[in-house]
C-alpha cells in the first residue's frame, strides 16, 4: 500500500483543530507516524495568529485524487472556508506533500516550505527534499506528545 505524508496546519484554535483532523484522518487511513509540530508566524501576515504545523505519515489504498477529496472533506467538517486570499487564517489546512515517494507541491506555492520540509525530513530522512524557504519555527514538544498519545488511544 502506498504511503503518503500529509502537511497539517492551523492558526484558528490550532490545538483542537489539529487533534480533530488527525483523528478524522486516522478514521479514514492508517496513520503510522506524527512529526514534531512547530509554532511559526503566519506567512505574509504578521498581524495574524501564529500557525501550528507538522506532518503526518499515513498508509492508504486511496489514490491521490481520492485522498485529496478526503482531506477536503475533513477541512470542510472542521469549518475551513476557502477564499481567494491564500494567506487567510484557517481552522485546518491539509496538503498531500508526498505520495508514494513522489513530492507533490500544493498549487498555492512553487517550493516546499520549512514548516513542511523539516517535519517531513524527520519522518522520511531518505527523501530528497528540494530547496525550501526558511521560517522562524519553535518546536512544540508537549503538544506533539499529546497528539501522539491521542492517536495511540484510538
Amino acid at each position: 500500500m502506498p504511503r503518503a505524508f500529509i502537511g497539517v496546519g492551523s492558526n484558528i484554535d490550532p490545538e483542537n483543530n489539529i487533534m480533530q483532523a488527525v483523528g478524522m484522518l486516522a478514521a479514514k487511513t492508517c496513520v503510522t507516524a506524527i512529526s514534531t509540530f512547530y509554532l511559526n508566524p503566519a506567512e505574509e501576515r504578521p498581524d495574524q495568529p501564529d500557525f501550528i504545523n507538522g506532518v503526518v505519515e499515513i498508509v492508504t489504498d486511496l489514490p491521490p485524487d481520492e485522498l485529496k477529496q478526503s482531506l477536503l472533506w475533513i477541512e470542510e467538517q472542521l469549518g475551513r472556508s476557502r477564499t481567494a486570499d491564500k494567506y487567510a487564517s484557517r481552522t485546518i489546512d491539509l496538503d498531500i506533500l508526498v505520495y508514494d515517494d513522489q513530492i507533490i507541491n500544493p498549487a498555492s506555492h512553487s517550493e516546499i516550505r520549512a514548516f513542511e520540509a523539516i517535519p517531513l525530513r524527520e519522518l522520511a530522512p531518505e527523501l530528497v527534499i528540494p530547496h525550501f524557504t526558511e521560517c522562524n519555527m519553535q518546536p512544540l514538544m508537549e503538544y506533539t506528545r499529546l497528539l501522539r498519545a491521542d492517536l495511540a488511544q484510538s
